[in-house]
């Protein structure tokens, strides 16, 4: 069972060996929501299926959130109504991946681990290393699947909300990581929210720090000293990762889990959440 990363050549063993496995294909364009589904009926790994992140993977309705922000989770058993009309059984291996730097194929990978599902791993090196290693490809409208029966479970991860990030700012066991870029955490540009800056007290480390030069995750051992530097003594289970909309903030989660500092908590509503809420403080800088 894959529950982090998994490398090309290591789905593609399970593939020859017709274990039951299913690969998702997240990949996504912020600004322009019509890329990502043009992308992948271009070309995609064969067999894969495709996850809409404002279709599937963030309520549509009010009514079905669990969080504010701009990419509101859905409620457990609505997005498991999702998963099961895609196929996807509880013995299933999940492979997700994108073309976007392991950006928003995390946020399927975190769901699942939020719906109890542990066989769920990140293709490390995305789109881009299985195409640099020949993989299978294809083209056209995934194929519709036959429904399934998928059975939630506890959750093997911790949501955080804005009241529970609120009453611990003074709390020196909660430690926020703010994965936006530098510029935005300062508080100096704001492309997409109403107001510029960052919670106060949050340690600033963007998404993308996780990746090496070629593309793929760092070593363990590389990503554990870069942690352990940045959290200067906190404990790692104190952290509480969130971004400007809780998806970018999961390669942090999935990094600290891949050093072996696992536990820390998303709060989903993130940047875009706290600063419509009415009474609560920004910093700068």
């Amino acid at each position: 069972m894959y529950t982090t990363l998994i490398s090309v050549t290591q789905l593609q063993t399970l593939q020859s060996q017709h274990a039951p496995v299913m690969v998702i294909d997240c990949t996504c364009d912020l600004m322009q929501p019509a890329v990502g589904p043009q992308q992948f009926q271009e070309q995609h790994i064969a067999g894969a299926l495709y996850a809409d992140l404002n279709d599937n993977l963030s309520a549509k309705d009010a009514a079905h959130a669990v969080n504010g922000g701009r990419h509101p989770l859905p409620k457990r058993e609505v997005f498991a109504q999702w998963l099961q009309s895609i196929g996807l059984t509880n013995d299933m291996q999940v492979v997700v991946y994108d073309r976007n730097g392991m950006n928003y194929c995390g946020r399927l990978w975190w769901m699942l681990k939020w719906c109890g599902h542990d066989a769920v791993a990140v293709l490390d090196g995305g789109w881009q290393a299985w195409l640099a290693a020949g993989g299978a490809t294809a083209s056209g409208v995934a194929p519709t699947p036959t429904p399934s029966h998928f059975a939630l479970h506890a959750p093997l991860v911790t949501l955080v909300d804005t009241p529970t990030v609120a009453s611990r700012l003074d709390v020196p066991q909660q430690t926020l990581i703010d994965a936006r870029g530098a510029p935005r955490y300062r508080g100096e540009v704001e492309p997409i929210d109403p107001v510029a800056g960052h919670i106060p007290g949050a340690l600033n480390r963007p998404f993308n720090s996780n990746l090496d030069e070629q593309g793929f995750f760092k070593k363990p051992e590389v990503l554990r000293a870069e942690f352990v530097a940045l959290l200067d003594g906190r404990t790692p289970l104190g952290v509480v990762h969130h971004c400007g909309s809780g998806v970018s903030a999961v390669p942090n989660v999935l990094a600290m889990e891949v050093a072996g500092l696992g536990g820390s908590g998303l709060y989903a509503g993130s940047w875009s959440e706290w600063c419509t809420t009415p009474g609560l403080p920004v910093a700068r800088g």
